[in-house]
Protein backbone atom coordinates (compact mmCIF):
# COMPACT_ATOMS: atom_id res chain seq x y z
CA UNK A 1 0.00 0.00 0.00
CA UNK A 2 0.79 3.46 -0.41
CA UNK A 3 1.87 5.24 3.26
CA UNK A 4 1.99 8.81 3.49
CA UNK A 5 3.84 9.58 6.73
CA UNK A 6 2.23 13.04 6.92
CA UNK A 7 -1.10 11.84 6.88
CA UNK A 8 -1.58 9.20 9.63
CA UNK A 9 -5.06 7.22 9.90
CA UNK A 10 -6.96 8.51 12.61
CA UNK A 11 -5.89 7.54 15.99
CA UNK A 12 -8.61 9.11 18.44
CA UNK A 13 -8.95 7.02 21.37
CA UNK A 14 -6.12 5.05 20.97
CA UNK A 15 -2.80 4.73 23.70
CA UNK A 16 0.60 4.48 23.01
CA UNK A 17 3.53 4.52 25.21
CA UNK A 18 6.81 5.95 23.48
CA UNK A 19 10.12 5.09 25.75
CA UNK A 20 12.62 8.10 25.26
CA UNK A 21 9.63 10.28 24.13
CA UNK A 22 11.06 13.49 25.52
CA UNK A 23 14.05 14.51 23.00
CA UNK A 24 14.95 13.07 19.31
CA UNK A 25 13.26 9.93 17.15
CA UNK A 26 11.15 9.44 20.28
CA UNK A 27 9.89 13.40 20.97
CA UNK A 28 8.90 13.30 16.80
CA UNK A 29 7.46 10.29 17.01
CA UNK A 30 5.57 10.96 20.15
CA UNK A 31 4.42 14.12 18.37
CA UNK A 32 2.98 12.37 15.03
CA UNK A 33 1.35 10.27 17.15
CA UNK A 34 -0.05 13.03 19.17
CA UNK A 35 -0.98 14.97 16.34
CA UNK A 36 -3.15 11.72 15.09
CA UNK A 37 -5.46 12.05 17.89
CA UNK A 38 -3.50 9.32 19.71
CA UNK A 39 -3.35 9.42 23.69
CA UNK A 40 0.57 9.09 24.16
CA UNK A 41 2.77 8.18 27.63
CA UNK A 42 6.21 9.12 27.55
CA UNK A 43 8.45 6.90 29.84
CA UNK A 44 11.48 8.70 30.62
CA UNK A 45 13.75 9.13 33.54
CA UNK A 46 13.74 13.22 33.81
CA UNK A 47 10.39 14.22 34.13
CA UNK A 48 11.20 18.01 34.36
CA UNK A 49 12.63 17.18 30.67
CA UNK A 50 8.97 15.41 29.43
CA UNK A 51 7.16 18.66 30.92
CA UNK A 52 9.25 20.06 28.19
CA UNK A 53 7.96 17.65 25.54
CA UNK A 54 4.65 17.75 26.67
CA UNK A 55 4.53 21.57 26.56
CA UNK A 56 6.57 21.47 22.90
CA UNK A 57 4.15 18.81 21.39
CA UNK A 58 0.96 20.52 22.74
CA UNK A 59 2.45 23.76 20.99
CA UNK A 60 2.21 21.89 17.55
CA UNK A 61 -0.80 19.87 19.10
CA UNK A 62 -2.72 22.37 21.04
CA UNK A 63 -5.51 19.45 22.22
CA UNK A 64 -2.70 16.41 22.50
CA UNK A 65 -3.62 14.22 25.19
CA UNK A 66 -0.13 13.70 27.26
CA UNK A 67 1.22 10.63 29.92
CA UNK A 68 3.74 10.22 31.56
CA UNK A 69 5.81 7.57 33.53
CA UNK A 70 9.18 7.34 35.69
CA UNK A 71 11.52 4.67 33.44
CA UNK A 72 15.44 4.94 33.78
CA UNK A 73 16.21 2.02 31.18
CA UNK A 74 19.84 1.57 32.88
CA UNK A 75 17.54 0.66 36.48
CA UNK A 76 15.77 -2.57 36.56
CA UNK A 77 14.28 -1.68 39.66
CA UNK A 78 12.95 1.59 37.73
CA UNK A 79 11.73 -0.76 34.95
CA UNK A 80 10.20 -3.31 36.95
CA UNK A 81 8.14 -0.19 38.52
CA UNK A 82 7.03 1.54 35.04
CA UNK A 83 6.40 -1.87 33.76
CA UNK A 84 3.74 -2.27 36.64
CA UNK A 85 2.24 1.20 36.20
CA UNK A 86 1.99 0.72 32.46
CA UNK A 87 0.29 -3.02 32.56
CA UNK A 88 -2.08 -1.11 34.51
CA UNK A 89 -3.29 0.99 31.92
CA UNK A 90 -7.27 0.20 30.51
CA UNK A 91 -5.14 -0.76 27.23
CA UNK A 92 -1.82 -0.27 25.19
CA UNK A 93 -2.03 -0.25 21.22
CA UNK A 94 1.20 0.34 20.82
CA UNK A 95 4.69 -0.35 23.04
CA UNK A 96 7.61 1.65 20.84
CA UNK A 97 10.72 0.65 22.43
CA UNK A 98 12.29 3.65 21.59
CA UNK A 99 14.84 4.47 24.66
CA UNK A 100 18.76 3.37 24.35
CA UNK A 101 21.81 4.63 26.09
CA UNK A 102 25.10 5.08 23.73
CA UNK A 103 28.74 5.20 25.75
CA UNK A 104 31.55 7.09 24.54
CA UNK A 105 34.69 5.66 23.12
CA UNK A 106 37.15 4.68 25.86
CA UNK A 107 34.21 5.29 28.48
CA UNK A 108 33.24 1.88 30.63
CA UNK A 109 29.88 2.88 31.96
CA UNK A 110 27.60 0.61 33.89
CA UNK A 111 23.78 0.51 34.88
CA UNK A 112 22.99 0.51 38.16
CA UNK A 113 22.67 -3.43 37.79
CA UNK A 114 26.58 -2.97 36.66
CA UNK A 115 25.98 -4.29 33.42
CA UNK A 116 28.03 -2.29 30.56
CA UNK A 117 26.09 0.67 29.34
CA UNK A 118 24.99 -0.61 25.95
CA UNK A 119 23.92 -4.49 26.76
CA UNK A 120 22.12 -2.85 29.79
CA UNK A 121 20.03 -0.86 27.04
CA UNK A 122 19.06 -4.12 25.33
CA UNK A 123 18.61 -6.34 29.17
CA UNK A 124 16.48 -3.07 30.15
CA UNK A 125 13.70 -3.42 27.25
CA UNK A 126 13.84 -6.71 27.64
CA UNK A 127 12.63 -6.64 31.23
CA UNK A 128 10.15 -3.78 30.57
CA UNK A 129 8.73 -5.83 27.99
CA UNK A 130 8.43 -8.95 30.05
CA UNK A 131 6.79 -6.71 32.71
CA UNK A 132 4.02 -5.50 30.61
CA UNK A 133 3.46 -8.34 29.25
CA UNK A 134 2.91 -10.32 32.57
CA UNK A 135 -0.26 -8.33 33.34
CA UNK A 136 -1.51 -6.78 29.91
CA UNK A 137 -1.96 -7.33 26.15
CA UNK A 138 -0.07 -4.50 23.90
CA UNK A 139 -1.31 -4.97 20.54
CA UNK A 140 1.94 -3.76 19.29
CA UNK A 141 5.53 -3.87 20.75
CA UNK A 142 7.83 -1.75 18.49
CA UNK A 143 11.79 -2.17 18.72
CA UNK A 144 13.91 0.27 17.60
CA UNK A 145 17.44 -1.28 15.71
CA UNK A 146 20.66 -0.17 13.58
CA UNK A 147 21.65 0.06 9.86
CA UNK A 148 24.90 -1.06 11.70
CA UNK A 149 23.47 -4.61 12.50
CA UNK A 150 23.19 -5.33 8.28
CA UNK A 151 26.93 -3.77 8.27
CA UNK A 152 28.83 -6.02 11.00
CA UNK A 153 27.94 -9.40 12.13
CA UNK A 154 28.29 -9.38 15.90
CA UNK A 155 28.01 -12.52 18.27
CA UNK A 156 25.03 -12.53 20.66
CA UNK A 157 25.92 -16.04 22.03
CA UNK A 158 27.04 -14.57 25.65
CA UNK A 159 25.68 -11.33 26.84
CA UNK A 160 28.19 -11.45 29.49
CA UNK A 161 31.60 -11.41 27.28
CA UNK A 162 33.64 -8.49 27.87
CA UNK A 163 32.81 -4.92 26.38
CA UNK A 164 34.33 -4.14 23.08
CA UNK A 165 34.94 -1.05 21.40
CA UNK A 166 31.43 1.46 21.95
CA UNK A 167 30.65 0.76 18.13
CA UNK A 168 30.73 -3.08 18.19
CA UNK A 169 28.72 -3.20 21.74
CA UNK A 170 26.65 -0.67 20.16
CA UNK A 171 25.86 -3.14 17.16
CA UNK A 172 25.81 -5.96 19.03
CA UNK A 173 23.20 -4.47 21.66
CA UNK A 174 21.18 -3.78 18.21
CA UNK A 175 21.94 -7.33 16.70
CA UNK A 176 20.36 -8.61 20.19
CA UNK A 177 17.30 -6.54 20.16
CA UNK A 178 16.55 -8.26 16.55
CA UNK A 179 17.37 -11.40 17.58
CA UNK A 180 14.70 -10.96 20.10
CA UNK A 181 12.12 -8.98 18.39
CA UNK A 182 11.93 -11.79 15.85
CA UNK A 183 12.15 -14.60 18.23
CA UNK A 184 9.19 -13.01 20.78
CA UNK A 185 6.84 -12.62 18.31
CA UNK A 186 7.19 -16.42 17.19
CA UNK A 187 6.76 -16.90 21.07
CA UNK A 188 3.68 -14.56 20.85
CA UNK A 189 2.07 -16.32 18.09
CA UNK A 190 2.52 -19.84 19.28
CA UNK A 191 1.18 -18.79 22.30
CA UNK A 192 -1.98 -18.05 20.69
CA UNK A 193 -1.43 -13.71 21.55
CA UNK A 194 -2.81 -11.25 19.81
CA UNK A 195 0.18 -9.13 20.28
CA UNK A 196 2.44 -8.79 17.68
CA UNK A 197 6.64 -8.01 17.71
CA UNK A 198 7.94 -5.20 15.08
CA UNK A 199 11.17 -4.22 13.91
CA UNK A 200 11.99 -1.09 12.97
CA UNK A 201 15.52 0.89 11.96
CA UNK A 202 15.39 4.73 11.74
CA UNK A 203 18.15 5.41 9.21
CA UNK A 204 20.69 7.99 9.52
CA UNK A 205 19.36 10.91 11.36
CA UNK A 206 20.80 14.06 12.44
CA UNK A 207 19.62 17.61 14.20
CA UNK A 208 21.14 19.33 11.87
CA UNK A 209 17.91 18.57 9.79
CA UNK A 210 15.70 18.50 12.55
CA UNK A 211 12.99 20.92 13.02
CA UNK A 212 13.92 22.86 16.71
CA UNK A 213 11.23 22.41 19.10
CA UNK A 214 11.42 24.89 22.35
CA UNK A 215 12.72 22.80 25.43
CA UNK A 216 13.93 19.78 23.24
CA UNK A 217 17.94 19.03 23.28
CA UNK A 218 19.81 18.81 20.03
CA UNK A 219 23.45 18.55 19.20
CA UNK A 220 25.48 20.75 18.36
CA UNK A 221 26.64 20.75 14.47
CA UNK A 222 29.82 20.58 14.69
CA UNK A 223 29.31 17.32 16.47
CA UNK A 224 27.74 16.20 13.36
CA UNK A 225 30.40 17.16 10.98
CA UNK A 226 29.67 14.27 7.85
CA UNK A 227 26.78 12.91 8.70
CA UNK A 228 24.80 16.21 9.56
CA UNK A 229 24.92 16.62 5.63
CA UNK A 230 24.04 13.35 4.24
CA UNK A 231 21.28 12.54 7.23
CA UNK A 232 17.69 13.25 7.49
CA UNK A 233 16.05 14.65 10.09
CA UNK A 234 14.99 12.79 13.58
CA UNK A 235 11.40 13.72 12.45
CA UNK A 236 11.55 11.96 9.58
CA UNK A 237 13.77 9.13 11.23
CA UNK A 238 10.41 8.86 13.44
CA UNK A 239 8.41 7.89 10.44
CA UNK A 240 9.41 3.82 10.64
CA UNK A 241 8.43 3.23 14.53
CA UNK A 242 5.18 5.16 14.06
CA UNK A 243 4.28 3.29 10.58
CA UNK A 244 5.01 -0.28 12.46
CA UNK A 245 2.39 0.98 14.93
CA UNK A 246 -0.66 2.39 13.00
CA UNK A 247 -0.35 1.06 9.75
CA UNK A 248 -3.45 -1.16 9.85
CA UNK A 249 -1.73 -3.98 7.51
CA UNK A 250 1.17 -3.86 9.82
CA UNK A 251 1.71 -7.90 11.14
CA UNK A 252 4.06 -9.34 14.31
CA UNK A 253 7.46 -10.41 12.56
CA UNK A 254 7.22 -7.37 9.98
CA UNK A 255 10.30 -4.81 9.41
CA UNK A 256 10.05 -1.13 8.42
CA UNK A 257 13.06 0.87 7.63
CA UNK A 258 13.26 3.59 4.99
CA UNK A 259 13.23 3.45 1.81
CA UNK A 260 17.01 4.53 1.31
CA UNK A 261 20.37 3.12 3.32
CA UNK A 262 20.17 6.70 4.89
CA UNK A 263 17.00 7.98 4.65
CA UNK A 264 13.38 8.15 3.22
CA UNK A 265 10.14 7.28 3.58
CA UNK A 266 8.74 4.00 5.66
CA UNK A 267 8.86 0.69 3.90
CA UNK A 268 8.65 -3.12 4.51
CA UNK A 269 12.16 -4.51 3.84
CA UNK A 270 13.67 -8.14 4.12
CA UNK A 271 14.87 -8.62 7.57
CA UNK A 272 18.54 -10.60 8.24
CA UNK A 273 18.56 -14.37 7.87
CA UNK A 274 20.61 -13.79 10.57
CA UNK A 275 18.49 -12.53 13.11
CA UNK A 276 15.29 -13.42 11.52
CA UNK A 277 16.08 -17.31 12.11
CA UNK A 278 18.99 -17.97 13.51
CA UNK A 279 20.23 -21.32 14.54
CA UNK A 280 17.61 -22.44 17.24
CA UNK A 281 20.52 -22.57 20.19
CA UNK A 282 21.16 -18.81 19.59
CA UNK A 283 17.68 -17.20 20.50
CA UNK A 284 17.04 -19.70 23.04
CA UNK A 285 20.18 -18.88 24.55
CA UNK A 286 19.58 -15.15 23.50
CA UNK A 287 16.36 -15.38 25.91
CA UNK A 288 17.12 -17.74 28.85
CA UNK A 289 20.32 -15.49 29.54
CA UNK A 290 18.32 -12.50 29.44
CA UNK A 291 15.60 -13.89 32.07
CA UNK A 292 18.94 -14.83 33.86
CA UNK A 293 20.43 -11.47 34.07
CA UNK A 294 17.12 -9.77 34.57
CA UNK A 295 15.53 -12.01 37.03
CA UNK A 296 12.52 -11.96 35.07
CA UNK A 297 10.92 -14.50 33.55
CA UNK A 298 9.13 -13.93 30.23
CA UNK A 299 6.93 -16.85 29.97
CA UNK A 300 4.34 -16.89 27.19
CA UNK A 301 3.13 -21.07 26.33
CA UNK A 302 4.95 -24.42 27.19
CA UNK A 303 3.53 -24.57 23.59
CA UNK A 304 6.08 -21.64 21.66
CA UNK A 305 8.17 -23.37 19.31
CA UNK A 306 10.49 -21.60 16.96
CA UNK A 307 11.47 -21.97 13.34
CA UNK A 308 14.83 -21.14 12.93
CA UNK A 309 17.67 -23.14 11.59
CA UNK A 310 19.51 -25.99 13.55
Amino acid sequence: MTWNPLELPDQTGKTFVVTGGNTGIGYFAAEQLARAGAHVVIASRNEQRVAKAHEAIRAEVGEASLGFVQFDLTSLASVRDAAAELAALPHIHGLILNAGVMSKPGREDVTEDGFPMMMGSYLGNFALVAGVLSGAHPGRIIHASSGLVRLARVDVGDLTAAPRQANVEYTRSKTAIEVFGFELDRRLRASGSTTASIMTRPGMSVDSRTPARPGIARSRRRDEPLWGVVGQSKESSAWSVVRAAVDPQATGGQFFAPSGSIGGPPVLVKPLGRTLAPPRHVADRLWSQSEELTHVTLHLSDRATRSGGD
